[in-house]
């Protein structure tokens, strides 16, 4: 039985994850785009999706009986699971290399998503310019991508490729990949981490993540960011919604 799967979805990096990571299944997905420009993602019938009111979200109606799960690492780990019974871009469950690829999902959740997402936010967003929380956020997710570079440089090393788990690539990539790949969004390059940009350009060039990212909209961050121009109306565009967001929800949990 064909895989039945309902996708909802933005263009951030938690919501290019997922429709990667499908890509690369080759599942067909019926994809809805949550405008979270809009809030969408807070109104109550995507609440009964995902109770974070944040994306992504999926629904799995292939057994006949709707399963939704919310969360990317959560989802990524539930589709290898179902549908990558070849290990493709995962490991047999209970494995080492299957608990590795879970600590890289967890590390990415816990570390780079949200310390990245802070920099992101006070970088571009604040409408205040907070050296400090610049600082922070910054300093952290630049030690964070060291401890990515290090894992890729002992890895070739050991003749394990420039993969974080198993000499392969997998979704413990894509997890960490949708994240590196904005860097420049949050006032960062990857330069100075030769095994990192390596990695990331070639991730870049499969052809299942080249149509994920553009799902459910073109990826355009990189081309605006070729121009002083470019920057600053991308900028513009995604801050109004950004404050527009924390102002309803300052306004609903006082």
């Amino acid at each position: 039985m064909a895989p039945k799967i309902k996708l909802y979805t933005a263009g951030t990096p938690n919501g290019q994850k997922i429709s990667c990571t499908l890509e690369e299944l080759g599942i067909d997905y019926e994809m809805h785009k949550v405008d979270i420009a809009k809030n969408v993602q807070k109104e109550p019938w995507f609440l009964e999706i995902s109770p974070n009111g944040r994306i992504p979200g999926i629904i799995d109606e292939t057994s006949g009986t709707p399963k939704r799960i919310f969360e990317g690492g959560a989802i990524m780990l539930y589709l290898t699971a179902r549908y990558d019974l070849d290990n493709r871009i995962s490991f047999s469950y209970d494995s080492s290399e299957y608990w590795e690829t879970v600590e890289w999902i967890v590390w990415l959740q816990s570390g780079i998503g949200p310390m990245q997402g802070q920099a992101n936010h006070f970088y571009r967003y604040a409408p205040t310019k907070i050296e400090y929380a610049i600082n922070r956020y910054q300093t952290e997710t630049k030690r964070l991508y060291q401890v990515l570079e290090d894992r890729l440089q002992a890895q070739e090393a050991n003749g394990q490729g420039r993969w974080p788990v198993g000499g392969k690539y997998t979704i413990a990539d894509l997890a960490c990949f949708s994240w590196v790949n904005w860097a420049e969004w949050a006032g960062l390059d990857t330069e100075r981490f030769p095994n990192l940009t390596s990695w990331l350009e070639t991730i870049n060039k499969r052809p299942a993540v080249q149509k994920g990212v553009n799902v459910p909209d073109k990826f355009e961050m990189k081309e605006a960011m070729k121009t002083k121009e470019g920057e600053e109306e991308y900028a513009k565009h995604h801050s109004n919604w950004v404050m527009q967001g924390q102002k309803a929800d300052q306004e609903k949990h006082k």
